[in-house]
């Protein structure tokens, strides 16, 4: 079987996968009608530049102006819930088994809804996803760095009390040059003492020594993208003997400038030096991508086999936040379908 037609077939697992840039084109038409409020465009090619970075993104603050665009239409119940759905809807088309969807609370409450409500509806959504298509899904709480500590410490509290309900994770993003995660480690703190495990955007827009910090700090066991970590060798050494996977989002990476061009993404680098490597998609409506795409990519720029690929998806599955007894029937099965495939021993 050829690898791009291995590719579509292959059980894949998102871990790094923002609700808000994740919004369907028709979506926002849709929603746009509903709540009134106008659209610069009504046809849906005609408003994707307004949701979608080109090729001409020139850094990570350009990229995330997309979002104010797509979350005026996120302030409702009905639309978090939606929106949601259809997350999973798109990842279930390239045969995604385990998504975890991560969203900003506070950037969904213009409207009047308290924080515990718009975990209520996103979860809501994806638990309607989960029984229509049988995929497993998990809630990451984004804490955003241009928030104060109190907005964030109400994230990390409103969290908790879903923890083991739909949330299995918070998060740090934003504008990681102008904040970096020094600033954030009394919010952290909080997450440890709830027993919520921890992931922060890390090494995107700042050096090697955000994901130390991260790591060190903040308590993260996971890491948003992390490709400037080989700027330092002993933070790298680092991350690979505490076993911190990073969650790469190839993509995204290139168009956000994290990385200058496909010639020096590191992902080769990394899985050579031994560091547990993941790939997701981040945001598939800004970036214009789904997880198919990204693997199609790597295959493309680097040659990767068939069964590196395959070793991709499992690293993605020991990675995720899942509770063990569930992680290892997830994990067999998973195994068992690359297996079928012929692309995993």
């Amino acid at each position: 079987m050829r690898t791009h037609d291995l590719l579509m077939k292959l059980p894949k697992v998102d871990l790094h996968l923002h609700l808000d840039g994740s919004v369907r084109p028709e979506t926002i038409v849709a929603l746009a009608r509903e709540q009134g409020i106008p659209l610069p465009a009504y046809e849906t090619q005609t408003l994707i530049p307004y949701m979608r970075v080109t090729e001409h993104c020139g850094s990570l603050i350009e990229y995330l102006e997309k979002f104010h665009f797509t979350t005026r239409f996120l302030q409702t119940g009905a639309a978090l819930e939606r929106v949601a759905y259809e997350v999973v809807e798109q990842s279930v088309e390239h045969n995604c088994r385990y998504v975890e969807v991560r969203f900003a609370p506070q950037l969904h409450r213009r409207q009047g809804l308290s924080i515990e409500e718009t975990f209520h509806y996103v979860i809501m959504g994806l638990r309607r996803a989960q029984h229509d298509y049988g995929t497993r899904f998990g809630v990451i709480a984004i804490c955003m760095r241009n928030h104060s500590c109190a907005s964030n410490m109400e994230v990390i509290e409103a969290a908790a009390l879903y923890a083991g309900k739909g949330v299995v994770a918070v998060d740090l993003a934003g504008d990681e040059a102008t904040y970096p995660p020094e600033f954030f480690r009394e919010v952290f703190a909080k997450s440890h003492t709830h027993g919520i495990p921890v992931t922060i955007h890390a090494g995107e827009a700042g050096g090697a020594v955000n994901v130390q910090e991260a790591v060190t700090w903040l308590g993260a066991t996971r890491i948003g993208h992390g490709v400037r970590l080989r700027e330092n060798e002993d933070i790298l050494r680092m991350v690979k003997d505490r076993r911190i996977p990073l969650e790469m989002c190839p993509i995204s990476n290139i168009q956000t400038k994290a990385v200058a061009s496909w010639d020096a993404y590191p992902i080769r680098e990394y899985m050579d030096q031994g560091l547990i490597v993941t790939v997701n998609t981040d945001n598939p409506s800004v970036s214009g991508t789904n997880i198919t795409n990204e693997y199609r990519a790597l295959a493309d720029n680097f040659g990767f086999s068939p069964p590196e690929l395959a070793q991709l998806i499992m690293n993605g599955v020991e990675a995720a936040f899942m509770p063990k007894s569930d992680k290892a029937q997830f994990r067999n099965e998973m195994k068992a379908e690359l297996s079928s495939l012929g692309v995993y021993n």
